[in-house]
């Protein structure tokens, strides 16, 4: 028979949203993203090599509206799957382990991801 001082297992339920939690979610997502934005890569590269209609088809659809905005999605994925790579090397040398530099480090992240996609949006595509 069960003690009823024994610990309840935690749930979703008890806890507090916090903003590690979301970019670790945001972490595994933008990782099955890239996955998506480089078929897409390959396919335009494989419509290159063939040429022709097929080429300008596809060259068509990459240049669309959608085709820019998922490209640009899949620049700010990229990014922010780097920066969270850069922001998980720091935590395995046990550097801003406290809740107050995890915070920080991860605003950083984020930061770092929208700006570096703007930055490099409007230097190759917005200022050609």
């Amino acid at each position: 028979m069960a003690s009823s001082s024994r610990p309840v297992s935690p749930h979703l339920s008890i806890y507090r949203w916090t903003l590690t939690m979301w970019t670790s979610i945001s972490q595994r997502a933008t990782g099955v993203a890239l996955y998506a934005g480089t078929a897409l890569l390959a396919l335009w590269l494989v419509a290159a090599a063939i040429g022709g209609d097929f080429f300008a088809g596809v060259d068509w659809l990459v240049g669309s509206w959608f085709g820019l905005l998922v490209l640009f999605g899949f620049t700010w994925a990229l990014l922010h799957h780097m920066f969270g790579g850069i922001r998980h090397f720091i935590w395995d040398r046990i550097i801003g382990m406290d809740p107050a530099s995890r915070e920080m480090i991860v605003r950083v992240q984020l930061a770092a991801s929208i700006g570096f996609t703007l930055l490099l949006w409007a230097f190759f595509v917005w200022f050609k």
